[in-house]
């Protein structure tokens, strides 16, 4: 059995095998590219492309693939054989460094609000050497960026990419205000949580609402669920065990810091952890790991669920994005220093982080849209809608002395001056206590927790980003211009704490009187549905924001906001139609059925005696026969109301009118349904119900 260290990384094209496979100046080439952003040489790329090529062939690969994240919110990949004909009949394998660095797609399928016509649908993809290249399979997969014949952007990658270089840059001045000149590149890093739910196989293909949609559209609340929490943090069943075994070891192979496990609250839901990394291999890592997930589970006859709710009834399913920012030195900018510089410093980047989510809370709301979402955000299992950070009582405290200029009673009171205090400890253990917060300060990271398990992360990090950078730019602006630096920051940060502290809250944030007192008294603002926050997109300070930091054209933007809002009425509308084919064909007629059987019995209880009264089978049948009647109808109407959906103007306007009819649709519908489940007898249900679903996996 090998070792962990001694397969960790085997399948990545790693710093270590560019060390060993690459000449020095390449290699050193290579480096600045990847570390600075410097130009990629056509000679270092063919020295680069040989040696992946035959690295890659050495450990079983016969194709290369540029992998991609098109809007789709997965990813994409073309295969191409390394293989070319050779003069005596044979094949040779090659592999350019042109064809590493840029490849050509077909991008006609690829959603692109509007970005291409017809005739211009080649995309293009372009070698991101910030991300190693991997073999999955028998496949040399490259991670890279997709644009369009004309240049906009396709993907996820290149936005997040540009927020990076974004953040980087403004990161820098105010490092060089510190007289910080070593630092020569500023990341930000980040660890998503995964959660999701493992199902059997065999009743997964039984339930045609799991296969069309990922998530149940049906289901009567089973006599236990969540209410014991013996699931949370119990011992792992083998088969569940057996699966995480084999999917660390697909991980590490990959090069993927998988960390921890354990089962989470909901029966049959699980979460997986990794270890930090850049925010751009972050978010690479984490597509390859839910694909990978499916793949496992399937090998294991289980089925992963990645829906954000997935059950109704049962905690849905989230991914916490914990979020810090570090420099190439090895220093994380949001850890308190033992100097007070260092705690000035710390200080002017986390109140540069309150500002940006104060000012662009509708643009984290977005971030996280999606029809799944929509179910979590604000039903006490996950945070509110409403964007709010925690910081514990103890910084909080910190920042309130810092406001109105008086002691910090702490260890000692002490007036807080920047630039002549050091910042008292505190303990971080206070940080993160919080598990209602949408975005809460865990010591040296901010943890972002309104992400549903199905979402890229991408989408989170490009918004929190460019929000920050734009922060940490003004910051700049006007300390740069400053006679007196430290006076200025101390003033500046002082301003921060006072105009932006309605965002901070560190109570309940399920408590409905939170909800009232963020909207009513502190303004905050509340987008409960996707159609409700994704307009905001192009309002006009979002779209200044994040194209003044080149992180969007104007072009994105609107094609993104017709993106979204049109993956959200398909997602939608393909529940609707799936709930309708349900009730018409399985469950009514199952219903049906049964009430038949029920009055054959009272009949043939008759035919023996006929003072029997069957109260209980003529009880049951005509309660059966109503249902019957009631979901008949329901799906009518939910059938009526999507058809009505052709009708609107545009893709906004169907957003509306789905959030506004067809949703109440879909809940009358499923109540006549789920209520038919709980008095029809188990036999005749056509398919496994929650009971059977959630403890289902042995």
């Amino acid at each position: 059995m090998k070792k962990i260290s001694q397969y960790f990384g085997s399948l990545v094209f790693d710093d270590r095998v560019m060390k060993a496979n690459l000449s020095a100046d390449v290699y050193k080439s290579l480096k600045k590219t990847i570390d600075e952003g410097a130009k990629l040489d056509i000679s270092v790329a063919n020295a680069v492309a040989i040696a992946m090529k035959d690295w890659a062939i050495e450990n079983g690969a016969t194709h290369y693939t540029h992998w991609f994240q098109p809007l789709t919110g997965i990813t994409a990949e073309k295969h191409d054989s390394f293989i070319s004909p050779s003069p005596d009949g044979g094949v040779i394998m090659e592999f350019s460094g042109k064809e590493l660095i840029k490849g050509e797609p077909d991008a006609s399928s690829f959603p692109s609000g509007g970005l291409r016509a017809t005739f211009e649908a080649r995309g293009y993809t372009a070698w991101d050497p910030t991300s190693y290249a991997f073999i999955k399979g028998k496949t040399l997969c490259i991670p890279t960026a997709f644009c369009s014949y004309g240049g906009e952007a396709l993907d996820k990658k290149t936005p997040l990419l540009r927020s990076m270089e974004a953040l980087n840059k403004q990161a820098l001045r105010i490092l060089r205000l510190f007289g910080n000149d070593k630092v020569k590149c500023v990341r930000t890093s980040v660890g998503p949580e995964q959660e999701y739910f493992l199902i059997t196989k065999e009743m997964y293909e039984q339930r045609r609402d799991l296969q069309f949609t990922g998530r149940t559209l049906f289901g009567a609340k089973p006599p236990k669920g969540q209410e014991m929490d013996d699931h949370y943090f119990g011992v792992i069943k083998p088969r569940v065990a057996a699966f995480m075994e084999e999917l660390n070891e697909e991980l590490w192979k990959l090069g993927i810091l998988a960390k921890t496990e354990h089962n989470e609250v909901a029966p049959a839901q699980h979460e997986l952890a990794p270890i930090y990394t850049t925010t751009n291999i972050a978010t690479d890592h984490n597509q390859l790991t839910m694909e990978i997930m499916q793949k496992v589970a399937a090998k294991h006859g289980l089925v992963c669920l990645l829906h954000e709710k997935p059950f109704a009834g049962v905690n849905g399913s989230g991914k916490h994005n914990n979020w810090s920012i570090s420099t190439d030195t090895g220093v994380n900018l949001l850890s308190p220093g033992e100097t007070p510089y260092e705690n000035a410093q710390f200080l002017l980047f986390l109140c540069a982080v309150i500002k940006a989510v104060d000012d662009y809370q509708d643009l984290l709301r977005i971030s996280v849209a999606t029809a799944g979402n929509d179910h979590r955000l604000g039903a006490n299992e996950a945070p509110p809608a409403v964007v709010s950070m925690f910081l514990g009582d103890e910084l909080n405290a910190v920042l309130e002395a810092i406001e109105k200029d008086i002691p910090y009673e702490g260890t000692e009171k002490t007036v807080m001056k920047l630039g002549v205090n050091v910042l008292p400890k505190f303990s971080r253990d206070t940080t993160d206590r919080n598990r209602t917060s949408p975005f809460a300060f865990t010591g040296n990271k901010f943890e972002f927790r309104m992400l549903g398990s199905s979402n890229s992360i991408a989408c989170a990090n490009i918004m929190l980003n460019s929000a920050v950078a734009e922060s940490l730019k003004i910051y700049a602006d006007r300390l740069e211009k400053a006679e007196d630096f430290e006076t200025a920051l101390h003033e500046m940060i002082r301003k921060t704490i006072k105009d932006h502290k309605h965002i901070i809250f560190n109570g309940n944030g399920y408590d409905d009187a939170w909800i009232e007192e963020a909207t009513t008294k502190r303004g905050l603002l509340n987008y409960r549905t996707t159609p409700d926050c994704m307009p905001h997109l192009l309002d006009k300070k979002n779209v200044d924001m994040l194209t003044s930091h080149k992180v969007f054209s104007v072009a994105e933007l609107e094609s993104r906001y017709e993106i979204m809002l049109d993956n959200y009425c398909k997602a939608v509308t393909i529940e609707a139609n799936t709930m309708v084919d349900m009730a018409k064909t399985e469950i009514a007629p199952a219903v049906e059925a049964y009430a038949m059987d029920v009055a054959k019995a009272a009949a043939a209880k008759k035919a023996i005696d006929e003072t029997l009264a069957c109260s209980y089978e003529v009880g049951l049948v005509k309660k059966l026969s109503s249902l019957t009647d009631r979901i008949a109808i329901k799906a009518d109407e939910l059938e009526t109301a999507v058809v009505g959906l052709q009708d609107a103007e545009d893709v906004g306007t169907q957003a509306n009118a789905i959030r506004d009819k067809v949703l109440v649709k879909m809940s009358e519908l499923r109540l006549a349904c789920d209520e038919a489940e709980t008095i029809t007898a188990k036999k005749y249900w056509p398919f496994p119900t929650y009971g059977d679903l959630l403890f289902g996996v042995k």
